[in-house]
């Protein structure tokens, strides 16, 4: 997992890390949220996450770091007095990446912003509410992260820049994350509404990857994709009985990001970096080995078998 050391950026030359990152954790909105229930979050979810990616980062004890009141709460915030000044030394480079789930998605498909066109007042104001929809959730998540001790900071996409073209980054500057990464912190960035230069429009509840939707009766779980030169993939563990049959993946009526699909061909893209890329079900076991880099080259017989 040590192998990515520099993050491109569009707006200038590669912006290189002075220290390797160990690992770049995405977690899937239907992970962390109850992607049925509007605006819901998976508590019991976020919190395991919250926990193992803290037994993955930091060496030795931690402080909560969430000295904010809650809206709502009467609780006064405690503040440790007895820092220790050498707990960082050991802690290892992470950037953590969330997706929407029940956020953004309703508004987002309500007032078409997906679509384009910000010159139409509900677009418009689809757009803004879409960004305080999965802003909110980005605040929530942080705050999990940082009361385990993690130094979470929240990263906008579109406050640092990010644009698309033609639903593709077209600029997409690092220099905020790297710098945040340098300083110590744990980015957290999230899918979020950002501008397009030619159309004005934005850009796992399960333990993997399914041949077919895993609510249908026989619904295989792949082992193991491999990845083309080309970035094309195909199942290569388990041998399906029907290997000429494609892959079925479906699209929620009110997910505007591409569902699954467009999640595995960016996968794919990764993968063809040469990097590892593991998709597993959050808050388990195999959630955790994977975070304590435990898999490479030596994925366990009961891997996906929870």
């Amino acid at each position: 997992m040590d192998q990515l050391h520099e993050l491109s950026a569009t707006t200038s030359a590669a912006v290189t890390l002075t220290k390797p990152l160990h690992c770049i954790v995405k977690l899937g909105g239907a992970a962390i949220t109850c992607k049925n229930e509007l605006e819901t979050i998976n508590e019991e979810n976020l919190n395991i996450v919250s926990s193992q990616l803290r037994e993955a980062m930091i060496v030795g004890p931690c402080h909560g770091m969430d000295w904010s009141r809650r809206p709502g709460s009467s609780e006064i915030p405690t503040v440790v007095d007895d820092f220790d000044d050498q707990l960082e030394s050991d802690s290892k480079k992470f950037i953590v990446v969330h997706g929407a789930g029940s956020f953004g998605h309703f508004q987002a498909s309500k007032s078409g912003v997906h679509k384009g066109g910000l010159s139409r007042p509900l677009v418009k104001s689809g757009f803004v509410a879409t960004r305080i929809s999965v802003t909110s959730l980005n605040l929530e998540i942080v705050r999990a992260l940082a009361k385990e001790g993690i130094p979470s900071i929240g990263l906008s996409p579109f406050s640092c820049g990010w644009s698309t073209c033609e639903r593709n980054i077209a600029v997409a500057d690092t220099l905020t994350v790297v710098k945040a990464i340098d300083a110590g912190f744990v980015p957290v960035l999230h899918g979020d509404a950002v501008l397009d230069s030619s159309q004005n429009l934005i850009s796992p509840d399960v333990f993997g990857v399914y041949d077919r939707p895993p609510t249908e009766p026989g619904a295989t779980l792949l082992r193991e994709i491999a990845v083309r030169e080309d970035g094309s993939w195909s199942v290569l563990k388990p041998e399906l009985e029907d290997m000429s049959r494609p892959v079925e993946i479906t699209v929620a009526a009110h997910d505007t990001t591409g569902g699954m699909v467009t999640k595995i061909s960016e996968a794919a893209m990764i993968a063809k970096l040469g990097i590892d890329v593991y998709i597993v079900k959050a808050a388990t076991d195999h959630s955790a080995r994977a975070l304590q880099g435990l898999l490479k080259e030596n994925i366990p017989d009961d891997w996906l078998e929870q």
